[in-house]
């Protein structure tokens, strides 16, 4: 079920100026759809891939979980799970002497942010982020979440210094694998889907 906030309570977290809403209000008037309103959401919240996103929204695609807000002239759906990482977002158009353009900036978007209610992907970002990642810094190479299977295994890929080290495997089972099982408990272990055949960049 989809919840309805205030455009104040939404405001503290997105910011949809006016000339965002009219140029909005204009490209939802095109689709001559009735009732098509927007929804924004960030895809891979709380990690370097995130990317904030406003998608059109007919009647009916909206999602479980959306908070509802109704503005002058559309209604916009916004996806619960990534209001925390909205904090502070803007939406804004500016016209220029190309036609104009929309910006969305969302300075948390890569920011995990997890508390006990989050689910277990952001909790694991979290984690690679805060604790595993600025260790594999130091040798120029990080870890990313691919995926959480259904039986509880995180799907990690090496990126940087870390793809095809030799000493990849001891990383992978007495660091990454030791601290996300002691912070994510729920965790079964992991499981590495990197190809490591590529060593051009290789620590080790």
């Amino acid at each position: 079920m989809c919840s309805a906030l205030c455009k104040e309570d939404i405001n503290m977290t997105v910011n949809i100026t006016e000339s965002g809403q009219q140029y909005l209000k204009e490209l939802l008037s095109k689709q001559d759809v009735e009732g098509m309103g927007i929804r924004m959401f960030v895809s891979s919240p709380g990690t370097s891939q995130a990317e904030t996103c406003i998608a059109y929204c007919r009647p009916g695609e909206e999602v479980e979980g959306d908070e509802i807000v109704e503005y002058t002239d559309f209604t916009a759906y916004f996806e619960g799970r990534s209001l925390p990482f909205l904090v502070d977002a803007k939406v804004d158009y500016a016209a220029d002497k190309m036609g104009g353009q929309l910006t969305i900036r969302a300075p948390n978007s890569k920011m995990p942010q997890v508390n006990d209610d989050s689910p277990v992907e952001d909790r694991i970002n979290y984690v690679l982020y805060n604790e595993v990642n600025p260790g594999l810094a130091s040798h120029g190479g990080q870890v990313d979440l691919e995926d959480v299977t259904e039986d509880g295994f995180a799907i990690l890929k090496f990126g940087g210094g870390c793809q095809g080290c030799s000493a990849v495997s001891l990383t992978l089972k007495e660091g990454v694998e030791k601290t996300l099982l002691e912070k994510v408990p729920e965790l079964k272990g992991v499981k590495d889907v990197t190809d490591h055949t590529d060593t051009s960049n290789a620590y080790y």
